[in-house]
């Protein structure tokens, strides 16, 4: 019988956390499935541990850091299975996690990709992020944050899923195309919902579908790193992808948020960073336009549709203590 599965699970200096992640996989219920590690020229030991404590797993190692989007892609060009499965290195899955993503899919054959209920490792009764939504103000948003594990307990759909835990219909991404290369970290997930949701396949939030993650180590919140990729990437997401006639209805939330990240990250002694990303993201403008054309082209949802996607504006949630949505906080680069 053929695999219906392929895990991937990228690493980068990630060895304290690999025995955790790998240990879970081996307890899956649904055993159809294979894992893949793409090592992002990890200097920790990491694949000197793998190799030696989980020889059931195929390795890709690369030369160099060619960050979370692009090293999932050296394994997602190669995909045969009818699913792939993606899964941080510092995440633990539950037993029952890819059964339950997969029945979901098999059940749901409109949905394309199918979203985790992520928990924090260490406060198992605190949500980390239930899926990912996206805000009328352009901006990624991370469904559940802070709330008590008992919340978001049926299965819904919902805008994209954070790729720390989700599960991809391989059809789906041979349509849609993979992560975009260019984000490097940060927001590649919400880029790839979008397209997704552009092309008419929804995303099924499945609650059965648990997952431990420990959070960053060393992306930082605020740090250098998280801010510049963060708010880079979060403007070629908006550029990309939102559709036209949605624009004039989205463009001053947009701004406004922009202006509360700047005066918030100023006050934070991280405006040089904020800066850097803008300055960034405008010399991306004429490939970002170009991507948009090839995005816009080819949609088949309508505008009432994706309005309908976009959660309300919450531009204050900075000054409240929350972060910007971080996908890959739990993709590990030093701060």
């Amino acid at each position: 019988m053929s695999e219906q599965v392929q895990i991937i699970v990228v690493n980068w200096n990630g060895r304290a956390f690999l025995e955790g992640c790998l240990q879970s996989l081996r307890r899956q219920t649904c055993r159809s499935f294979s894992v893949t590690l793409v090592d992002n020229a990890s200097t920790d030991g990491s694949l000197e541990f793998v190799s030696h404590h989980f020889p059931e797993v195929q390795v890709i190692a690369l030369t160099e850091n060619r960050g979370f989007a692009e090293a999932n892609n050296c394994a997602l060009g190669d995909m045969t299975t009818p699913y792939v499965a993606l899964l941080n290195n510092d995440a633990v899955a539950d037993p029952h996690w890819l059964e339950s993503l997969v029945e979901a899919l098999e059940q749901t054959k409109e949905a394309g990709f199918a979203a985790s209920k992520m928990l924090y490792y260490d406060r198992p009764g605190v949500i980390d992020r239930c899926g990912d939504g996206y805000t009328k103000a352009g901006v990624g948003l991370l469904r559940g944050r802070g709330e008590p594990s008992g919340h978001y307990n049926r299965r819904e759909l919902t805008f994209g899923a954070c790729a720390g835990a989700a599960l991809y219909r391989t059809s789906m991404l041979r349509d849609v195309g993979l992560f975009d290369g260019d984000f490097f970290l940060l927001y590649e997930d919400v880029d790839l919902s979008f397209r997704a949701q552009l092309k008419g396949y929804t995303c099924l939030y499945v609650p059965e579908a648990l997952v431990h993650h420990r959070g960053s180590g060393s992306l930082v919140h605020d740090s250098s790193i998280s801010v510049y990729y963060g708010h880079r990437n979060l403007e070629w997401v908006y550029i990309q992808n939102m559709p036209v006639r949605l624009i004039p209805r989205t463009i001053i939330y947009h701004i406004i948020y922009d202006i509360i990240a700047l005066c918030y990250f100023v006050v934070r002694g991280r405006g040089m960073d904020y800066f850097r990303a803008k300055k960034d993201a405008l010399k991306g403008l004429r490939r970002a336009l170009k991507k948009r054309r090839q995005i816009q082209d080819s949609r088949t949802a309508d505008d009432s549709y994706i309005w309908g996607l976009l959660d309300r504006p919450t531009l204050t949630h900075r000054l409240k203590g929350w972060r910007d949505k971080d996908p890959c906080d739990d993709y590990r680069q030093d701060a």
